[in-house]
């Protein structure tokens, strides 16, 4: 492994290590003539995944360990750290709808349909052994939800394929109780490869953009400032990092730019415009004693997860054969905060899967040091579509939680119903699936917010790409872990040819 001070210079350049970045780094550097360097700002704890930290490695919760900033907003949460959210996330992968394949088509042409994703899509699901749950880890909750789902009406569905709406369990990334994250997947047996460099502990500061070229990336690496170069160079640093480190490097609304004292060198708009989130609301339940023992003894097995099945719901102002919402029925230890032992919380949640609201990414000052200023926008669209959908999924979830099934094991606590509760009120509930996308979005040539095209060029920059969830123009109705890595796959098979 290179330092960035003894390195002459690569091929190509991927900065971040995410989900998408893990997956370049790997497809990249089969080509033995191509040289690669994967540059991530967070640790890669090494090439045995049996020696990460237990904490990383586990299945069963969402650690916070490796993130960027530890006590902040939870919409702000994003991963610091070689594989990026695959090792902070709950493992989970969805799929859209065919209606999301339609929006991206509009924007970046056929390679983005669904027939055309789809080897991708099988091809990452084998890179990253992706399961189906096992019998064993269904908790009784689960198995409850899932016949409360078909008590409702809903029809079985494969949640990790184009679909209609139902009920299902989603694919995980999870073996035996381990998080089998990107790192692992992509890039363990590429490791050895000569021709990939993994810099870790090292944050991108900005790329120096001169006549419509990248002439170099400058790097902190232990407070160190290195330079690299290459013939190509790919952002990877996601939905909040991408667009933040084009706006850095002069890449963006030139106004905006000059007011923070960058000087503009491509006039960008749409960089950090229309982010894309999907909201939600949590309605806890009050678990009964048999349920809390239930709980206690799977998670003495080893076996208990918070959720293992999902319903993929349609309110009354989605197109036909489509969903808008996801359905969640949880129980098992807090996502914040504690209980004492033996007790556990159980919940429905409702979350916003296709919304009309946007919001932005935009820089306090150019400083790298300072976190970007991230607004999600949650429920701002003016026609108040996305809280009428909102309210729409809370009212199913009244229904599934009256179901003969799940009443029996959690009761509804004092107060109205969730849908009931204004606006207000809704709004100060408000939680995140924590899918954002669209930051740095592709679009046609007629489109004056568009920031790449459908091969992920940055418009104006002739050997810049970013390939990661901002170039998502709206996002899926789905978990966007694994549209990104089949995302990835695509872009660099585009990369290859």
């Amino acid at each position: 492994m290179k330092s960035p001070a003894q390195a002459a210079g690569y091929d190509v350049v991927v900065l971040g290590g995410g989900v998408a970045g893990c997956v370049l780094a790997a497809r990249l550097s089969e080509d033995p003539g191509r040289s690669v360097c994967l540059v991530e700002a967070g640790p890669d704890y090494g090439a045995r995944w049996q020696e990460w930290p237990a904490k990383v490695r586990d299945a069963h919760a969402l650690p916070r360990d490796d993130v960027w900033e530890r006590h902040a907003p939870m919409h702000r949460i994003r991963a610091r750290v070689l594989g990026g959210s695959s090792c902070i996330n709950g493992c989970w992968n969805t799929w859209g709808s065919e209606a999301d394949h339609e929006e991206w088509v509009r924007a970046g042409g056929p390679r983005w349909s669904a027939a055309a994703m789809e080897r991708h899509r099988l091809r990452a699901v084998e890179q990253m052994r992706l399961r189906t749950v096992p019998e064993r880890e269904f908790s009784p909750w689960s198995r409850a939800a899932l016949t409360a789902a078909r008590e409702l009406g809903y029809e079985e569905a494969d949640m990790a394929a184009p679909g209609a709406p139902g009920y299902g369990t989603p694919l995980i990334n999870a073996l035996d109780g381990v998080r089998w994250n990107a790192a692992f997947a992509y890039l363990d047996a590429a490791r050895s490869r000569p021709n990939l460099t993994i810099l870790s502990g090292t944050s991108v500061d900005r790329l120096t953009v001169r006549a419509g070229r990248v002439q170099s990336v400058d790097v902190q690496v232990d407070a160190r400032r290195e330079v690299l170069t290459a013939d190509t160079y790919l952002v990877a640093c996601g939905a909040f990092g991408s667009p933040a480190l084009l706006l850095r490097s002069g890449i963006g609304p030139a106004d905006q730019l000059q007011k923070t004292g960058i000087r503009p060198e491509v006039d960008l708009p749409g960089v950090g415009a229309n982010l894309t989130d999907q909201p939600g609301v949590f309605v806890p339940l009050a678990p009964t004693a048999e349920l809390n023992a239930a709980l206690a003894a799977q998670e003495a097995s080893g076996e208990l997860y918070v959720s293992r099945m999902l319903i993929r719901a349609a309110s009354e102002l989605c197109p036909e054969g489509s969903w808008d919402l996801h359905i969640l029925p949880s129980a098992g230890d807090p996502l914040f905060g504690s209980l004492p032992p033996g007790e556990y919380e159980a919940g429905i949640s409702a979350f916003l899967m296709k919304p009309a609201s946007r919001g932005r990414v935009r820089l306090r000052s150019a400083d790298p040091a300072e976190a970007p200023e991230i607004d999600p926008g949650f429920l701002s669209d003016p026609g108040g579509r996305d809280i009428a959908v909102l309210r729409s999924g809370l009212e199913i979830v009244e229904r599934l939680a009256s179901s003969a099934a799940l009443k029996s094991l959690a009761a509804h606590g004092p107060g109205r119903a969730a849908h009931e509760l204004s606006d207000e009120e809704l709004r100060s509930r408000l939680g995140t699936y924590w899918h954002p996308v669209g930051t740095c979005a592709m679009g046609p040539d007629d489109d004056p917010l568009a920031v790449v095209d459908g091969e992920a060029r940055v418009r104006g920059v002739a050997n810049l790409r970013v390939v990661d969830a901002s170039v998502l123009p709206t996002v899926p109705a789905a978990n966007t872990q694994l549209p990104v890595l089949a995302a990835a796959e695509l872009l660099a098979e585009a990369l290859r040819d």
